[in-house]
């Protein structure tokens, strides 16, 4: 593949990958106001369960396609290609997005609910993306491949509020227009710079790969299962911190939403701009140095959530900005280390479960801090902060076990 096609390659995986968090979070500043407001619609009154009962269930069945998507598109891609499944994601996505305005036109919550998660579902892709680029390059060039589609997955978390926030004045069908226009210009693109892939000779039925060779069968696999388990509890304490710190905020500064908006548009923005940098000075890792530096890196993300649990409202601010440089970092060591190590089982199968980890993480935060708030939110964040102390302690055990047996056959 030449230049050209690969600088194609790479730009279409990473708009792909930008808008499948712009579609995550597009539609934050814009359901807040219509369960909230006070005014009964066809929306917040659905059998007459509580607005927030409501709310709750429109911004969870999102992240919930998104988990089941993150399971199996990869693998999917690693039977059927990760061009089909590419551009069908991503016109699929499009539709979605039509699904969900007609939706809030019409006041339909089921209609809502359902083409949210059927959005989120292909918005999955994200591992297909990853996949792409781990496959395709290599080196040094692969570990700047993944960084640049990270920050591109960071970008999407600003810029989708940022989109509905500046074009919802022109109407609420709008915002999604515009995520639709992109997502079909992003789709063309990919079908130009991917290529065609030759038809596996395999006969599987698509309900036959998706039990079967769903990502989370690399659990049956030692070390596999190792890195699952490690990065669950990094990602517990990077959960904690996306979905707690706003909470944070209000109760220690009292903040509204729109510093809240900029404390995480500084924070996105310094987290993009740290995955650029982070592939190309993470490029030249291998082994067992790239285990030890993320061991690192994880302990830096519990420095920063430990610091927001602790310290004053500057502290907090500061750790807040800064959070995204070491979990820059951590991805950009661990995702090329792992699409190296484990590329036998299929790219899309392990990058489809470093997604479905975090989607876990997400989750199980939510359940746990759900409940710890309630003594004190401050409690939430630093278990966080202990989870992924824990995941860097570990890391470094885990060079040492895996250095262990090269050292033997030295000796």
């Amino acid at each position: 593949m030449n230049r050209l096609n690969h600088t194609l390659l790479l730009t279409a995986a990473c708009l792909l990958a930008l808008l499948s968090t712009v579609g995550a979070s597009l539609p934050y500043p814009i359901l807040p106001p219509l369960f909230a407001s006070g005014t009964a619609n066809g929306l917040n009154s659905f059998l007459g369960l509580p607005p927030k009962l409501l709310f709750g269930i429109a911004l969870t069945v999102n992240p919930l396609g998104l988990l089941i998507g993150a399971t199996l598109l990869g693998p999917l891609s690693d039977r059927y290609g990760r061009r089909p499944l590419l551009l069908g994601t991503a016109f699929g996505a499009a539709v979605g997005h039509a699904l969900t305005a007609l939706a809030l036109v019409v006041e339909s919550f089921p209609l809502f609910v359902l083409a949210r998660f059927a959005t989120g579902l292909l918005e999955g892709n994200g591992s297909i993306c990853r996949a792409l680029v781990a496959e395709k390059f290599t080196g040094a060039e692969r570990t700047r491949g993944l960084s640049l589609v990270n920050g591109a997955f960071h970008l999407g978390w600003l810029v989708g509020p940022m989109l509905a926030g500046l074009t919802l004045g022109f109407g609420i069908v709008v915002p999604f227009a515009a995520a639709i226009a992109a997502l079909v210009l992003a789709g063309l693109l990919a079908a130009i710079a991917l290529p065609r892939e030759a038809a596996s000779p395999e006969t599987s039925s698509l309900w036959q790969v998706a039990r079967h060779r769903h990502a989370l069968n690399l659990l049956r696999h030692a070390e596999p299962r190792t890195l699952f388990f490690i990065q669950l509890a990094g990602f517990c304490g990077v959960a904690a911190f996306y979905e707690f710190y706003p909470l944070w905020l209000v109760e220690q500064g009292d903040y509204d939403a729109a510093r809240i908006a900029l404390i995480n548009m500084a924070m996105c923005g310094i987290m993009t701009a740290a995955s650029v940098v982070a592939g190309r000075m993470m490029g030249q890792c291998s082994g067992g140095e790239s285990l030890r530096k993320a061991g690192w890196f994880a302990w830096g993300i519990a420095l920063a959530v430990g610091c927001v649990a602790v310290g004053n409202l500057w502290m907090g601010l500061a750790a807040i900005a800064l959070f995204g440089i070491p979990n820059a970092f951590f991805n950009a060591t661990v995702q090329p280390w792992a699409a190296e190590r484990f590329a036998g089982h299929g790219q899309g199968a392990v990058m489809g479960l470093m997604s479905t980890t975090f989607c876990l993480a997400t989750i199980l935060m939510a359940l746990v801090g759900s409940a710890l708030v309630l003594v004190d939110t401050r409690l939430v964040l630093a278990v966080g902060a202990a989870s992924s102390l824990w995941a860097g302690w570990r890391l470094h055990g885990w060079r040492r076990e895996l250095a262990a047996p090269v050292l033997k056959g030295i000796h």
